[in-house]
């Protein structure tokens, strides 16, 4: 397979939050694939062949006067993004029980060892979103568990699950990347109940989960929290993560006003992961 050309965006965001987020929330709608936070903004990139010069025209944070956000064009190289990464991808280790490495990576002798190859997916296990819901689901009782994984990335988390003994397992994400690196990474570690599906939200029609974990951004989140709890049974648990310290407020009041009773959460370096459940 042709390596794909990017077009990446350098953008200089005051105030940080939550223009970031809602900037990641609306690039990601219009075909941007890839994000990187840094201290002044975000940088974006987005595949040549799903880019057009109007592409920013429709982004309606850009033009708010809420926030000042001004960006740089940059033409990216050619590049493989799986030697990119494997230059600087460490294995990680959480609460001493799962691993999350690569294939080239030393096998540890751990209860859960995952291998994945995330290529230009988001969920290595180095962001705290996903490091902490690694934790959640280390905790929980998730086994013959029928689960969601929303927004599943790299599908490390629905993997884990699998291997924790839920099933069966829908992974969803609305990126092509992502679906299909799922796919991959499903297969690499001989997981037999995960089905890959390549949408959004609207997929949701009709299904029923005991199990529902969702590592999207808050706005998302927010937006689509009517349909998880339409979909939650009973006594059913969600893990939701994406979204900082800041934001929980209105995360669990969104979850309390449709009548989800607040369990725990988790705290890192201001980010949250936060576990709710349905009476």
């Amino acid at each position: 397979m042709s390596t794909p050309i990017y077009k990446g965006y350098n953008f200089t965001i005051s105030p940080l939050q939550p223009a970031t987020e809602i900037l990641i929330a609306e690039l990601g709608a219009v075909g941007f694939e890839s994000f990187v936070e840094t201290e002044t903004g975000v940088n974006a990139y987005i595949q040549e062949k799903d880019w057009n010069p109007s592409i920013l025209e429709d982004i309606y944070v850009l033009s708010s006067n809420e926030f000042t956000i001004s960006y740089v064009q940059e033409e990216i190289e050619q590049v493989n993004w799986n030697e990119e990464w494997e230059k600087n991808f460490e294995p990680i280790l959480v609460d001493q029980k799962c691993s999350v490495r690569a294939p080239f990576h030393e096998k540890k002798e751990v209860e859960f060892d995952i291998v994945i190859e995330p290529k230009m997916s988001f969920g290595t296990g180095h962001h705290e979103t996903t490091h902490m819901m690694i934790q959640h689901l280390l905790t929980l009782d998730v086994k013959d568990k029928k689960t969601l994984d929303m927004g599943c990335g790299t599908g490390v988390l629905a993997i884990l699950a699998e291997m924790r003994g839920a099933k069966p397992i829908d992974a969803i994400d609305i990126d092509n990347w992502c679906y299909l690196n799922t796919l991959e990474n499903v297969a690499r570690n001989s997981c037999t109940h995960i089905t890959a599906y390549e949408g959004d939200a609207s997929l949701l029609d009709n299904k029923t989960y005991q199990l529902i974990i969702a590592n999207i951004n808050r706005n998302i989140l927010i937006a689509d929290m009517n349909k998880y709890v339409t979909c939650l049974a009973a006594k059913g648990d969600l893990l939701l993560s994406g979204f900082y310290e800041e934001d929980f407020e209105i995360i669990k009041k969104t979850c309390v006003n449709l009548e989800l009773v607040f369990n725990t959460k988790i705290d890192k370096n201001n980010w949250v992961a936060a576990h709710f459940k349905k009476v």
